[in-house]
């Protein structure tokens, strides 16, 4: 006779025995132990042996879900696998994915990744993940993340008006989804379900300050007679003369220098692009070169801090310079390539061989290593026409236009 709520609440156990068996139907039954407790069994055969599957406690597993349970466990039968079994395999799976949480395999993956960036890079990377990542999905099992939990979290970096870091937290958490993938832990990466510019707000392009052409030569005379540290205005000479990033002109170190050669090579790990950079010098770039070395010597970096000399000089020495000499707000180090870029062009050098002095080109791995020397010797001339025109410019001599390389 099937079991009743009511029989189940009033189920004893018999005086004489430790445990008393209540049938229900379709071999479902409540076992009921001296001690009071009652458990759900369900029994069945496979393999040619009577098992039994655990359902749970009576009375958290209602007669209903017990029911259901029994009739779920009969489906993995019918299939041909051992519900118990198949019950053990599942709560592995669940005990991997408790121990797999975001957090867990986005430190794994960062101990991987990291060794091959700069600690300042890394640093920042593993700092925005336990700022604005691990809180909201860090303690939830990578496997049960999806796209719209991914992009909630975004999301809330970017209501705080930090656009350029939500995007990299998408990026960053997309590397960490092809780890999990890459190594079994998860099937598919949900950060490829959505593209960032599908959901984000669009990039606000960076537009740095920086003067018009026309006032260059006020602004190389002001360098010229700065009346600050030496090494500050020979740093504003060599980023005038090679208008590399800010950062690339402050980590350069003096065994990047081939002067006999009379080139710059910035390693990979040094550019934005990832990629190798040549920097031809000018006959102008090498007399800074020689008054850095002067007071600074020839070891470890061109630009050393003022209070600590194993660090590079700060970020804002050069923009602090700028701005005592009347150039707040107009002018950055990062202008230098901006009006190098604009003058280069109307002087009518070629777009392609610019944009690769700037470094602005992407390239791939597997081209990286052949194109950084691309179009070299006309880069070189475009480097001495360059460095010769802001001689003119600074002397205030008549400026004729230079045939540009084709």
């Amino acid at each position: 006779m099937a079991l009743t709520d009511t029989s189940c609440k009033n189920a004893k156990c018999l005086a004489d025995k430790p445990r008393t068996r209540f049938a229900d139907a379709g071999g479902l039954y409540l076992e009921v132990a001296s001690t009071g407790g009652k458990h759900w069994y369900w029994k069945y055969r496979f393999g040619g042996k009577e098992k039994r599957l655990a359902l749970g406690s009576y009375p958290s597993i209602t007669l209903a879900s017990a029911r259901r349970a029994r009739d779920d466990a009969r489906i993995v039968l019918k299939a041909g696998n051992d519900p118990v079994a198949t019950k053990k395999d599942e709560k592995l799976v669940a005990k991997v994915q408790r121990e797999n949480t975001f957090e867990a395999v986005a430190r794994d993956w960062f101990a991987s990744w990291k060794e091959t960036k700069s600690p300042r890079h890394a640093g920042y990377v593993i700092t925005r993940l336990e700022a604005d990542m691990f809180p909201h999905l860090g303690g939830k099992a990578i496997a049960t993340i999806t796209a719209p939990m991914l992009l909630a979290t975004v999301k809330k970096i970017e209501a705080r008006g930090a656009v350029d870091i939500a995007k990299r937290a998408w990026q960053t958490a997309g590397q960490i989804f092809r780890y999990a993938v890459a190594h079994g832990l998860i099937e598919r990466n949900p950060a490829t379900d959505v593209k960032p510019a599908d959901a984000l707000k669009p990039r606000k392009k960076r537009n740095y300050a920086r003067v018009e052409a026309k006032e260059m030569p006020e602004l190389l005379r002001k360098i010229e007679a700065y009346p600050g540290t030496p090494a500050t205005r020979l740093s504003m000479k060599l980023m005038a003369l090679t208008f590399v990033r800010t950062g690339e002109l402050i980590g350069a170190r003096w065994d990047e220098f081939d002067l006999e050669a009379a080139e710059w090579r910035i390693p990979a790990e040094r550019m934005k692009m990832k990629t190798p950079h040549i920097v031809p010098l000018s006959k102008q770039a090498l007399e800074v070169l020689a008054s850095v070395r002067e007071i600074r010597g020839l070891s470890g970096l061109l630009f050393q801090g003022e209070r600590d000399h194993e660090k590079p000089m700060s970020n804002n020495t050069i923009l602090g310079a700028l701005k005592r000499m009347g150039y707040a707000g107009r002018m950055t180090g990062h202008g230098f390539r901006g009006v190098a870029s604009t003058i280069l062009h109307e002087l009518e050098y070629r777009h392609d061989i610019i944009e690769l002095q700037l470094a602005h080109q992407e390239r791939n791995e597997v081209s990286a290593a052949y194109n950084f020397a691309t179009y070299l010797p006309q880069r070189r001339k475009m480097m001495q026409d360059w460095a010769d025109h802001l001689d003119a410019l600074r002397q205030g001599a008549k400026i004729l236009p230079f045939k540009a390389a084709r």
